[in-house]
Formats: C-alpha cells, structure tokens, sequence
C-alpha cells in the first residue's frame, strides 16, 4: 500500500465533509478516527482509495493511501477532482463578509462543495432522491446499489450504466421505486449506455446549457440537473430556489414567518454571485443539526 501526506492550500472543514457522506449508509468511513474510502473506477476496474483528515479546518492536512500502485497519479488527480481542495475558500468566506450571510458564514468557515464520488452515480442518486424524504430517499439508493452494485474491499461501488440498462422496470419496483421513477433510472441509464448522454463532455458545458439540455431527458427538471452541476461537477454558482431545505434555512436564517417566494430568494441572493452554491451548501449545513 502507498500513502502520501498532502497539504491543503486553505480553510477546508473535512469534517463537515464526513458527516455529509455519512447521511449515506453506502459510504464507508469513520467519523472519529475521521477517515473516508472513496470507489474510483478507472479504465473499467476499481481501486478504493482512504483519505484520512490529519489537521485542523484552520491548517488542513490529508493521508492518502491506497493498494492501487500502477495508477497512483490518476487516483491523485481523481481524489483532487473530488475535494477541490485547490478552491482558496478563504476568498470565498471574504466574499460573504459583505453579504447578508456574513454572520451564517462566521459559523461555518471553511464549507466545501461536498462531491459524490463519480458523475454518473450522483445523477442516478439525486434522480432517485427527488421529490422524497432524505430517509425514503437513502433507503432506495442503498437498495438499489446493494441489489445491482458490487462491493470490493468492503466499499460499495454503484453499477454501471449498462448494467442498469438492461433492468426491466419491474426488478425497481419490486424495492419500491414507484413505476415513473424506475423508467427514469433505467431509460437515462440507457442514454448513456448507448452514448445518446455524455455525463462528461456535459460537465464541460456552460450551466445554462446543461441545464438546457438534462431536461429534455423525461425524468430530468431543473431541481436535478442544478443537483447535479453542484454535487456531481462541482459547480460554484448553483442556487436550487425549489429545495425544500434551502427554503427552510432561509426562513429560520432570516426569522421569517414563513417560507420565502421565488422573488424574495431572488432579491435576497443578489449579493451571492460568484458562489451561490457554497451559500445553498451553509444554507443546508444550518438545519442539518
């Protein structure tokens, strides 16, 4: 096994990065021994990589190790993609101090975009997760990827677009996805299998354009394709005004009387751009408990 010691550039609270995974049952780590096994797939094989947090959020330090020899530098350039640990969030924590959320910011330094670990697990993910419950929601991920994933070295790995396209609808169903949301898992599955839907030359696209260009996949609104710019890309400026979640922590931010209007979320993040998805992130990490 190889490890290598690794410095981050900046404020990163890898804590906050654990315990947003660990709303995941299929992720694998420890929250005290503050350690994360990451699946990569590389090439059609999987390696499984631990990152363990050796610093503090204010002077942040990483152990990387792993089994995988012959592809240490990819694995490198994998995990970096992951955690954007090159993202000063200084700048970012500056950039707020003259914005309505100084104060919320104050409390949460250090906030990273939290990543899931590859694009096309993600999309299946916020694709299942959508319009449920977060419980409901990671009780048919895991089904799903425990049913038709695989496991190495005790790390789940979710299945790959061609073998959730050759699903029938009936085999979701029968873990209690409802008839619509089984259809979107399996026909955008087919998408990509066929190569009808480049997860990755999508990520290399304007907002706009992906956004533009998700929805036309039945199955794929707005809220999703946003969803995934954030959490799949790793996009800065993503402000998802349907989450229900957001609406929630604007409420008690803001100490409104109820939840606010699309105008009103609007009027209120016109201070937010460049990074409006490290504010819907602080936003989220508020109520989370």
């Amino acid at each position: 096994m190889w490890k290598e010691k690794i410095e981050s550039v900046t404020t990163y609270d890898f804590d906050y990065t654990l315990q947003r995974w660990a709303f995941d049952p299929l992720t694998k780590l420890d929250l005290e021994e503050r350690w994360v096994a990451i699946p990569v797939k590389l090439h059609n094989e999987n390696h499984v990589v631990y990152v363990k947090g050796i610093g503090a959020t204010s002077d942040p330090k990483f152990e990387i190790s792993s089994n995988s020899e012959l592809v240490k530098e990819e694995l490198f350039q994998h995990i970096n993609w992951l955690f954007q640990w090159e993202r000063d969030l200084n700048k970012v924590h500056e950039h707020f101090q003259a914005t309505n959320l100084e104060n919320l910011f104050n409390e949460y330094s250090g906030t990273p975009i939290v990543k899931d670990f590859h694009l096309y697990d993600c999309l299946i993910k916020v694709i299942i997760h959508q319009q449920l419950n977060m419980k409901f929601a990671y009780r048919l991920s895991t089904r799903f990827v425990e049913n038709f994933g695989y496991k190495k070295n005790g790390v789940w790995f979710y299945p790959s677009p061609e073998t959730v396209a050759q699903l029938e609808y009936s085999q979701l169903r029968e873990l209690q996805f409802s008839q619509r949301k089984a259809e979107y898992v399996i026909d955008t599955s087919r998408l990509i299998a066929a190569g009808e839907l480049d997860l990755e030359g999508l990520a290399e696209q304007s907002n706009d354009v992906v956004v533009k260009e998700m929805t036309k996949i039945r199955g794929i609104g707005p809220w999703t394709a946003e969803n995934w710019l954030m959490f799949g890309v790793g996009r800065e400026n993503l402000f998802p005004k349907a989450d229900i979640g957001i609406q929630n922590a604007l409420k008690k931010y803001f100490d409104m009387d109820r939840k606010p209007e699309f105008q009103e979320m609007v009027n209120l993040s016109k201070n937010w751009d460049p990074f409006k998805s490290y504010a819907s992130l602080t936003l989220w990490r508020s109520i989370e408990g």
